[in-house]
């Protein structure tokens, strides 16, 4: 009998240690990166509204099991250890194509046209799509009722302006279809898109030389054969 008890003394005793030990885990710092869209304060809100005890050991068991899943523009994200009490938690965000503007929400959706989240504002670094009509819209759910070849179209410049790095504010199109586009107090004639990722690939150095200014650049007729451009400056 008594060694039965002492076998259940230092089991107890184990027990208390470890539980003394993992007290010490307590979570007081969560550090965000990697994240541009989403809100560093709302992503570490919803991790600690999720977690059962506030605690580095069950945010871990957590992440591994069962992450949370409907933190806004965030795909997925990974956590790793900086301290006992400090995690780092780097966001991989949804890729978002643009978005638009429907009874003062903001709809962000991707590359398919599906709806990935809303806001009441609008977020930096993403393209205000004008010209696209939305009656009604779910997240999770395809934007109803666009026009196709508008849509392929938007997208195909969206895609360029990530992949030249370009800061574009907004995309529409004119009565004609053709493309116009917003950088600060610049608009940026585009055409019918013939020349389109000719035009891209330059208009980064092109934006350098009239930076600061307020009007219109044309740039239609740019081509490789013709790769001249004009500025309308806005009379102050």
């Amino acid at each position: 009998m008594k060694k039965k008890h002492y076998v259940l003394l230092i089991v107890l005793l184990v027990l208390i240690i470890g539980l003394a030990y993992g007290s010490t885990f307590k979570l007081e710092k969560i550090e965000v990166t990697g994240n541009n869209l989403a809100s560093a304060e709302l992503v570490e809100e919803k991790i600690k509204e999720q977690l059962p005890l506030n605690n580095t050991l069950v945010l871990f068991l957590q992440n591994t099991f069962d992450p949370v899943e409907d933190i806004p523009f965030v795909a997925k994200y990974d956590v790793s250890y900086k301290s006992k009490n400090t995690v780092e938690v780097t966001v991989y965000e949804k890729g978002v194509a643009g978005c638009v503007e429907y009874m003062e929400k903001y709809i962000y959706f991707d590359k398919d046209g599906v709806v990935l989240e809303t806001t009441d504002e609008k977020k930096d670094g993403v393209p205000m799509i004008r010209g696209l009509k939305v009656n009604e819209w779910a997240i999770g759910e395809r934007l109803p009722d666009i026009n196709k070849e508008k849509f392929k179209k938007i997208l195909t410049i969206t895609q360029l302006i990530e992949k030249y790095e370009l800061s574009i504010d907004g995309i529409s199109f004119s009565a004609d279809r053709e493309i116009v586009l917003t950088h600060g107090t610049i608009k940026i004639e585009l055409g019918n898109g013939k020349n389109l990722e000719l035009q891209m690939m330059n208009l980064g150095s092109i934006l350098s030389g009239v930076e600061g200014k307020s009007g219109t650049l044309y740039m239609k007729e740019f081509s490789e054969e013709n790769q001249t451009v004009s500025f309308k400056e806005t009379a102050k």
